[in-house]
């Protein structure tokens, strides 16, 4: 086994999760319609272009692009590194969060592979996750931890030292720092009228908003906590609902470690992969609004498709992305 960034960590006393109960309860569950299989592993996320083609990326860096049947499937770039959160340009231009060489433009019709932000102050970004375009052609995104790579995640949910940050990289190339110590910062989204944007902490179990305009911009505040699992990507839809990938449920080891002593974190993160805590084998999203009200919730155990890292809505539809699967799942938002 290789050897693996060693653990500092940090007490952190986590809410106590209720569980799938209250305003959390599943509304109905989330089976897929169809699975849009992608001749790889890891479509981490999912966007629509102006055209209603799907556009993800794979664990070979591969930047795919498909009708939404999962016909006429692309392959219009390779990034090189392993893309992550996937966004599409005004203008066309696809952005992606790659984990390993940082927010990137892909160039669709000559498959050129841009790098718009590799450091910060001169220091690498370490996990570039999720991103979201501004009308003008800024763009938010969140580097999860400045001290774990991708390979390495899990290390910064034990660890809880929350470096993670959100960023925005302006149109005119200067790039800034807007949010710092969140913990394992993640997906990110902007209100339909660009006045604030969400981002969510998957190792604090919660939804942040940070107000863009007006006498608040500038200012963050919690929108939802203490949610029941861990959110990742996410993503504005149709009619300014933020839908939010879920991939697990909490972890009772976990959330009982973190607050006591970290030797026995430490001992559990030396430990090979396989004895290493798993995540739940269910099918998860969910919708909020501006406010953190949840207006949908979608869920099932035991289903095919696990292990849901993004959602892209559209015309009544949700195309879910995942880390580890071979498709892209289709779930119907009506029944």
């Amino acid at each position: 086994m290789a050897t693996r960034t060693r653990l500092t960590p940090h007490r952190w006393t986590p809410p106590k999760d209720a569980g799938l109960t209250g305003s959390f309860a599943p509304q109905r569950p989330a089976i897929p319609t169809r699975l849009l299989p992608v001749g790889g592993v890891g479509p981490e996320d999912t966007a629509l272009d102006a055209q209603g083609r799907l556009l993800t990326g794979l664990a070979d860096g591969r930047i795919l692009r498909m009708t939404t049947d999962g016909d006429n499937v692309e392959v219009l770039a390779n990034t090189g590194g392993r893309p992550l959160g996937i966004e599409v340009e005004a203008a066309g231009g696809i952005i992606v969060c790659d984990a390993d060489r940082g927010l990137l433009r892909v160039h669709p019709d000559s498959g050129e592979v841009e790098v718009l932000v590799s450091e910060v102050a001169g220091v690498r970004l370490r996990l570039t996750n999720n991103a979201a375009v501004g009308h003008n052609g800024d763009i938010y995104f969140s580097e999860s931890s400045q001290r774990f790579s991708l390979s390495e995640f899990k290390g910064d949910i034990l660890e809880h030292s929350a470096t993670g940050r959100l960023l925005r990289r302006n149109a005119d190339g200067t790039v800034e720092v807007l949010l710092t110590d969140l913990s394992f910062a993640n997906g990110v989204a902007l209100a339909p009228d660009e006045s604030f944007l969400l981002v969510a902490e998957t190792g604090a179990y919660r939804v942040q908003r940070l107000d863009l305009t007006g006498a608040s911009a500038g200012q963050s505040r919690v929108v939802i906590d203490n949610l029941p699992g861990m959110p990742d990507n996410m993503s504005t839809g149709s009619d300014g609902l933020f839908w939010i990938a879920m991939p697990s449920t909490r972890n009772r080891l976990l959330d009982t470690l973190l607050p006591r002593p970290g030797a026995l974190r430490s001992a559990i993160w030396r430990l090979p992969d396989r004895l290493q805590p798993e995540a739940d084998r269910i099918t998860w999203v969910c919708a909020i609004d501006g406010h953190g009200t949840i207006k949908h919730n979608l869920y099932s155990a035991g289903e095919p498709y696990h292990y849901v890292t993004g959602v892209t809505e559209c015309a009544g539809e949700l195309f879910l992305g995942s880390l580890v699967e071979s498709e892209i799942a289709v779930l119907a938002l009506a029944d």
